[in-house]
């Protein structure tokens, strides 16, 4: 824990958003290895920055996912997060940013962002992608940039809906938060969280989502990023919008049980099936 808070310490009065950023290059699994019908991807963004994705193909599809995952690893561990999506007919694109297993280059907020808007660009090519039918999700920091994308990115009109698991508001408060931990770096939680580039926080840009259809997800037991985070983007959010809070769950743990997927599912189809 020690060693942790002296890496975001140094990192906040560096003024580096990089502490978000913690990937691995190696790929623990394939979706073949959970029986899993997938697509090796290759994009490139307009800044030149090659990425890898996986795509996740379903029969009759009913709609597609593009799946932003957290700050830590790459696809290959958090595949578990949306692995189940295709066999109740929806197929998902999961990106790997840049510096993430095989993607190359090395991950900004901003290069991040261009990830993203390679990602939707080869969804809308695709001609087994219903282009009326993309939902974006994203956990954790993912949840975070998804935000800041359906907000400002210059594919947002196409996005049908909008999942943020466990987002945080902001990338300045929640630094402060971590630095609020221990006794010996509380009295640093507000110079050097004024260091910590926010122009990219999900409260920025909330509003902006609207009338693209919001939904929330929550955990009671969340300790790194705790549920009044989303309750927070929930009341700056425009309609329509939902707040599904778990009190069991811990960081991205809300889609742990069948029942809530099966509950995901029912929204999913509720809001592709309603006009936009």
């Amino acid at each position: 824990m020690r060693g942790l808070v002296l890496l975001l310490l140094s990192a906040c009065l560096a003024g580096c958003t990089g502490l978000f950023f913690q990937p691995t290059k190696q790929l623990v699994r394939t979706p073949a290895d959970i029986k899993l019908a997938y697509e090796d991807v290759t994009l490139e963004s307009k800044d030149r920055v090659v990425t890898h994705a996986w795509f996740l193909p379903a029969e009759q599809p009913k709609g597609t996912i593009l799946f932003l995952h957290g700050n830590a690893q790459n696809i290959s561990t958090h595949i578990g997060s949306v692995f189940w999506l295709p066999a109740q007919g929806y197929q998902v694109l999961l990106l790997d940013y840049r510096g993430y297993g095989r993607s190359g280059g090395v991950p900004t907020l901003d290069g991040v962002q261009r990830d993203i808007d390679a990602a939707m660009r080869h969804l809308l090519s695709r001609p087994d992608v219903d282009k009326t039918r993309i939902v974006l999700f994203g956990q954790s920091l993912g949840a975070a940039l998804a935000a800041f994308y359906a907000g400002r990115g210059p594919e947002r009109g196409h996005f049908r809906a909008v999942i943020l698991d466990s987002g945080f508001s902001s990338y300045r408060d929640i630094a402060r938060e971590k630095l609020d931990l221990l006794w010996w770096t509380r009295w640093l939680k507000w110079p050097a969280g004024f260091t910590i580039d926010d122009d990219y926080s999900p409260i920025r840009v909330i509003a902006d989502i609207s009338p693209t259809p919001l939904l929330f997800l929550a955990g009671g037991r969340d300790r790194i990023v705790p549920a009044h985070h989303g309750k927070r983007l929930f009341d700056a959010a425009g309609a329509p919008k939902a707040m599904w809070e778990f009190p069991d769950a811990d960081h991205i743990g809300a889609l742990g049980k069948a029942e809530a997927r099966e509950r995901l599912v029912k929204y999913l189809d509720g809001v592709l099936n309603t006009a936009p």
